[in-house]
């Protein structure tokens, strides 16, 4: 039997179960980790130097690398993300 195709509601940690609180949290990690992620990618950089940058072990870059961001608080992944150059802002929805 087929499962229902279910339509997202945006957040996969929301269609996933988890509170809204809970929720938004984890969507907003996730995605500053995904975008770090990609500044080290795009500016070819070994784990050695985006850890002298972020200022971390290279152990944490291995972990960011990795995708582990149960390891990683949202405000750690600011930090690091200003570290990069990224700038972070929240924006509020009504």
């Amino acid at each position: 039997m087929k499962e229902p195709i279910v339509k997202s509601s945006g957040n996969v940690f929301l269609d996933l179960g988890f509170p809204p609180e809970e929720a938004a949290i984890l969507q907003m990690r996730s995605e500053i980790m995904a975008d770090i992620r990609k500044i080290i990618k795009s500016k070819k950089l070994t784990q050695a130097k985006a850890a002298e940058i972020l200022g971390v072990s290279q152990s944490r870059v291995s972990d960011l690398i990795r995708g582990k961001w149960e390891n990683f608080s949202l405000e750690m992944l600011i930090a690091l993300a200003t570290k990069v150059g990224m700038r972070i802002s929240l924006k509020r929805a009504a």
